[in-house]
């Protein structure tokens, strides 16, 4: 988050102070929402790819900050129409401190959680009963994205504050076991800037031949391979974006062969190739957010399940910038921006239809929804904002 010398923690503090003290209602022990059995993706990752109708409520799970004022108690809990977009609020998870990142397993049976502190942790939540399965040390400080592998047995995080990616087991309950491998982004030598590494995303390539850490401090995509049976990593690509770019969010298109980066630090977006055979990357001219001239932070992007358009989160100028996937994803055309309906939009979700995108607003604690024109990738407000303590992520199910 940091584009000078502040850490993460301080910076968003700072962003924190000043937000309305939103609060869902107290029902720690009301029924858990009832789930579909079909997998779906972690939080912010493009719609799945098969259409459902919608039918009743639908969970969704509301990450936070819990040691900053207005800040909520734990993982939020809140259910939404899939037909409507209305968010009704249905509780809390207490006990997981700083939740700020969100992530399913693809069984959907267990929630995990990052807990962005200085001693960073992951945490393991089971959706059944709601019960905390305990937390492990991801062995760096401020954990701030965290992702489960496809097979389902390792659970991958960034920890922002040193600069690290982190690999932890996950057992037949869903729990978490100790950490299997911690790598720090020692080179290439931090951007304009950047006092260190600052790793921001790490994820699994559609193919699932290899995981990806983007890191904002050092302007580099990682490519590793993972070994599925030992939970070790070996770094296989480097690919650096231009100096000060500082990239924060990839996401890929469907056919898997290009992804989208989102620089925070000079608010550009970039189209980068992929080669799933050696797992390199290759980041390609920096493109307008749409924002003009205004201070700006890209945080995350978005692509459509069909792969015709994507969606760019803008904390600074407070919209959702649109574009249209062009030349089977090579091409990204700027379409114009929307507002967001709240201020500072740090994450933004599709449902699992694709129908709903989901952004979650820090500075005015609200979720905000928008209804998602499949033809045109336009958006359209669905009602008024959800009050949300601090949000910072919004996993819909």
């Amino acid at each position: 988050m940091d584009s000078g010398g502040w850490s993460r923690r301080r910076f968003v503090g700072a962003l924190a102070g000043g937000a309305a003290a939103a609060a869902l209602p107290a029902c720690d022990n009301a029924p858990a929402p009832a789930t579909t059995p079909a997998p779906e993706p972690e939080a912010g990752t493009s719609a799945s790819r098969e259409a459902r109708r919608p039918s009743g409520p639908r969970p969704l799970y509301l990450g936070t900050y819990t040691s900053v004022e207005g800040g909520g108690k734990g993982i939020g809990l809140a259910t939404y129409d899939a037909a409507t977009g209305r968010i009704t609020g249905s509780g809390t998870v207490t006990g997981v401190g700083d939740p700020s990142y969100l992530a399913l397993h693809p069984d959907r049976r267990t929630l995990y959680a990052v807990d962005e502190r200085d001693d960073g942790a992951v945490t393991a939540v089971r959706l059944a009963d709601r019960k905390v399965l305990g937390s492990r040390g991801t062995g760096g400080a401020a954990p701030c994205h965290l992702s489960v592998h496809p097979g389902g047995r390792w659970l991958l995080s960034a920890n922002y504050g040193s600069g690290s990616v982190a690999v932890h087991p996950i057992d037949a309950s869903g729990a978490l076991g100790e950490r299997t491998d911690l790598v720090r982004h020692t080179g290439p030598p931090p951007g304009p800037g950047q006092e260190g590494p600052h790793a921001h995303q790490f994820v699994t390539s559609p193919d699932g031949g290899h995981v990806l850490a983007v890191d904002l401090g050092t302007d580099t995509v990682y490519t590793y391979r993972l070994d599925d049976k030992a939970g070790t990593l070996t770094e296989v690509a480097q690919a650096q974006t231009r100096p000060g770019a500082g990239p924060r969010h990839l996401t890929f298109h469907p056919d898997g062969r290009y992804a989208y980066l989102a620089n925070e630090v000079d608010n550009t977006v970039a189209v980068c190739s992929y080669d799933p055979a050696s797992g390199r990357v290759e980041v390609g001219e920096a493109q307008s957010t749409g924002t003009g001239s205004g201070t700006n932070y890209p945080a995350q992007i978005l692509v459509t399940a069909d792969g015709r358009h994507a969606f760019l989160a803008n904390r600074g100028h407070n919209s959702l910038t649109r574009y249209a996937v062009e030349a089977d994803g090579a091409r990204l055309r700027l379409l114009g921006t929307v507002p967001v309906g709240g201020d500072f939009p740090r994450q933004i979700a599709f449902s699992p239809e694709g129908t709903l995108l989901f952004a979650a607003n820090q500075k005015t604690s609200t979720v905000t929804v928008f209804h998602v024109d499949g033809a045109s990738g336009g958006l359209r407000r669905a009602g008024e904002a959800f009050p949300s303590p601090v949000a910072v992520c919004a996993l819909p199910l």
